[in-house]
């Protein structure tokens, strides 16, 4: 059954080391102002999670995205509290931000999301909101944390899923805000993470990402 599963990690280590580098290029091309294809990142990483599941065979127990074990991955020592801290992380974020670069903070947020977040439109907006952090995490968590721990140890995964999660967010303006903004983020797919890592379920660092997100939008819209 070992040899069984290692040769099952040796035929899916070359596609996944595949999109993890086209993911990690595609991001990189956010150094160049005029470039918008870092986005695609997550496209690629979603068409290689099921690529490499179907490579390497991957029974639906094992796979890290899971329906079925919801309810027992939440269940799962800390889980709960590690889903919750991102919306404190998110209101820590916009309260600083707010006191070292005053409105240029959200505005600088905003702008950066406008291209795919429609404000104006409630219904929508929540739409759009879960399909974007299903994405990501299916991305960002589930194939490149989850298959590339496979492969290398988890925290060179967290750290580097990381920091080119938080580089596809990078957007024009003052360098300072740029850095944190960019800061931000990485601590939350650090805490992204270590979620999925204790769950090995993408599906449970989505709801976390989308609790979030939300809180962090209602926050923008009521005080900020």
């Amino acid at each position: 059954m070992k040899n069984q599963q290692v040769m099952e990690n040796n035929k899916s280590a070359i596609p996944t080391i595949i999109g993890m580098a086209i993911m990690i290029l595609l991001t990189v091309t956010k150094a160049v102002p005029s470039s918008n294809i870092a986005g695609y990142s997550v496209f690629v990483g979603i068409a290689f999670f099921f690529i490499v599941e179907a490579v390497s065979k991957t029974p639906n127990a094992e796979s890290g995205l899971r329906f079925n074990t919801i309810v027992e991955d939440i269940k799962k020592p800390s889980v709960i509290v590690w889903m919750l801290l991102p919306g404190v992380s998110g209101i820590v974020a916009l309260v600083v931000g707010n006191l070292i670069f005053g409105g240029e903070f959200v505005a600088h947020v905003m702008g950066r999301t406008s291209s795919i977040l429609s404000f104006d439109k409630t219904a929508l907006l929540i739409g759009q909101v879960i399909i974007a952090a299903f994405g990501e995490e299916i991305a960002y968590r589930g194939f490149f944390l989850g298959k590339g721990m496979k492969i290398f140890p988890f925290w060179l995964c967290a750290v580097v899923s990381s920091l080119a999660f938080a580089a596809g967010h990078i957007a024009a303006g003052n360098i300072g805000l740029v850095v944190y903004d960019v800061a931000a983020v990485f601590i939350d797919s650090l805490i992204f993470s270590v979620i999925y890592h204790k769950s090995r379920n993408c599906v449970i660092s989505t709801f976390s990402h989308i609790l979030g997100n939300a809180i962090s939008l209602v926050a923008v819209f009521l005080f900020f």
